[in-house]
């Protein structure tokens, strides 16, 4: 499929994980990259790869949490690609892990300013360039964590992702009239490194996930980079504002 030929894609966190499954998705389907994120050897290894099946990229270095580096990361962007149509805002942390009374004030404030503040000021800078060149497309990455279940000992990053899955309703509503159409994925557990449990192996992740997912298994990254793709599609023209769940059944 070429359903993004001509289109450039910006997604950050893409160094690793699930943001390279993104990026290296929109690639395989025409779309020029722009690989965003805060360590250059890692946004390097993800053009690589895309440039190895003879895609388009571009690796930029930008800290979400820094508005006037978003801003460059649009005009970037612009510059190499010559527009930008869809932006992904996948880069997030998880830090704070404890009961809500024992989370520490820095732990907090630095999930909150990545996960929630981070993806207003990208949307901010996204939507100033959408709005007046024909509008696009805009996913932002939240988690099942976040709206759909709750799990002691996760507060600061569940209250990030649940305020990331009501910002993107909002934006969807205020921005759809310009053409933009925004929306959110929530993902479950993946294959990726962050839902490994301390000291467990993938091999002990897999066994859990056969009695705690109706699924019997974790998602994909690459499953999850199909719904993020379908999203930013002609396909979901009609799709605005929605919170689309890809968790193997958890939340169900």
């Amino acid at each position: 499929m070429n359903r993004f030929t001509g289109k450039t894609a910006l997604v950050t966190g893409a160094g690793t994980g699930l943001g390279r499954a993104i990026a290296l998705a929109f690639a395989a389907e025409g779309a020029s990259v722009v690989a965003a994120g805060r360590t250059e050897s890692t946004l390097a290894e993800t053009v690589r790869l895309i440039e190895a099946a003879d895609g388009r990229a571009a690796a930029v270095t930008a800290d979400v949490t820094d508005s006037g580096q978003l801003r460059k990361l649009v005009e970037a962007a612009v510059t190499r690609f010559g527009g930008l149509d869809i932006a992904v805002n996948n880069a997030g942390i998880l830090r704070g892990n404890g009961p809500v009374g024992e989370v520490s004030e820095e732990d907090w404030d630095a999930v909150l300013r990545t996960n929630v503040t981070g993806v207003w000021l990208a949307m901010k800078h996204q939507i100033a360039h959408m709005k007046d060149n024909g509008g696009g497309a805009i996913v932002n990455v939240s988690s099942n964590l976040g709206a759909h279940v709750r799990v002691s000992g996760l507060g600061a990053y569940s209250t990030s992702k649940a305020a990331v899955a009501t910002l993107t309703r909002i934006a969807a509503l205020d921005h759809i009239h310009q053409g933009i159409r925004i929306n959110a994925v929530s993902p479950g557990a993946s294959d990726g490194p962050m839902s490994l449990r301390p000291g467990e192996t993938e091999t002990d992740r897999a066994e859990r996930a056969k009695t705690e997912t109706p699924l019997g298994r974790v998602a994909e990254a690459d499953e999850i980079a199909a719904a993020v793709l379908y999203l930013s599609s002609p396909e979901a023209g009609a799709v605005v504002g929605t919170d689309l769940v890809v968790d193997s059944g958890s939340s169900a």
